[in-house]
């Protein structure tokens, strides 16, 4: 296979999807750079510069559509973006390949834990890392002690995370879903919230940055790259335990002195352009490893330099 390469991102018209596509338009390895997203009311279509609307993942002809059009534009890589997409091709067991082109995607067991918040916590208590305490909505009679935080099983993002001070506020929100919350305990951000992007080469070299970040309207709206051994070990250990190849995002706040992660996101995050313009090319470097070609280094230091979430405006 060529490195001038045809690559397609589906999902391409969120926040992610986008700063993927300013990242790829820059790499040495894009010969030709296709995306599709369900809407064309997003500015996608002014990155990419082979850009379409394509179908839903539940539609019956999904599947189908998007072998045929990874065949007629001859791609050679394929990044699924949007976490209802990831997890269709998870539940299908297409983790590899479809057609002839590569998929890049975290392994299976970092999505089925990261796809699952209350897996994720099991899976952090199992495998003996610090964890908030965790519980399934459904199985709560009474809560003693608030706040609490409230959050979908299976959301992404910060949709569906609420807290809550009052059982009358838990009955409310769950009221008509409540098989798919879970009552975590709240972990004061007293000390700094966290986001942290792992990498993990099919070779077992590790990758990591971290981010003390505040949030702006549910996105990482202002951060600092920091330095933090403790964080650093789990980080390591964390991507050993899930036998990770790919990149994930980790979310952590410090409690009694330890961090504990309060979730795990299967996929590239919306830190990811950040991450790149420090030298930490996870995109790139996932690429690579699909490819088996040797990892690019271009990681800075980079500890106390800081982002701003910026906006652009397009018109047509």
């Amino acid at each position: 296979m060529s490195t001038a390469l045809n690559i397609l991102v589906t999902g391409c018209g969120g926040d992610i999807g986008q700063s993927i596509g300013k990242i790829l338009l820059k790499s040495q390895y894009t010969k030709n750079l296709f995306g599709i997203d369900i809407s064309d009311k997003n500015a996608a279509q002014f990155i990419y510069p082979n850009f379409s609307v394509g179908l839903r993942f539940s539609h019956p002809e999904y599947l189908k559509n998007l072998e045929a059009f990874i065949e007629k534009n001859a791609i050679d890589i394929f990044i699924p973006m949007a976490e209802p997409e990831l997890r269709f091709f998870s539940e299908q067991n297409l983790l590899d390949n479809i057609g002839n082109a590569k998929i890049i995607t975290a392994s299976d067991l970092a999505l089925q834990v990261g796809f699952d918040k209350y897996k994720t916590a099991e899976f952090l208590k199992t495998a003996g890392f610090p964890y908030p305490k965790t519980t399934l909505a459904k199985d709560i009679k009474k809560i003693s002690s608030f706040p609490v935080i409230l959050k979908s099983k299976t959301g992404s993002g910060s949709k569906d995370i609420y807290k809550i001070n009052a059982m009358a506020e838990f009955a409310f929100y769950t009221k008509n879903h409540i098989e798919d919350y879970i009552v975590q305990e709240f972990i004061t951000d007293q000390n700094g919230e966290f986001t942290c992007g792992l990498f993990r080469s099919k070779k077992g070299e590790i990758r990591s940055i971290i981010f003390k970040r505040e949030l702006h309207g549910g996105y990482s709206g202002y951060g600092e790259v920091v330095e933090n051994e403790i964080i650093t070990n789990l980080l390591h250990n964390l991507a050993i335990k899930l036998n990770l190849e790919g990149s994930i995002n980790v979310q952590l706040r410090i409690s009694e002195n330890e961090p504990k992660v309060f979730e795990i996101n299967p996929r590239f995050s919306s830190t990811v352009l950040y991450r790149y313009l420090f030298g930490f090319e996870d995109v790139i470097w996932s690429i690579e490893d699909a490819l088996g070609l040797q990892l690019s280094d271009t990681r800075q230091n980079s500890v106390g330099r800081k982002f701003y979430k910026g906006f652009s405006e397009y018109i047509k």
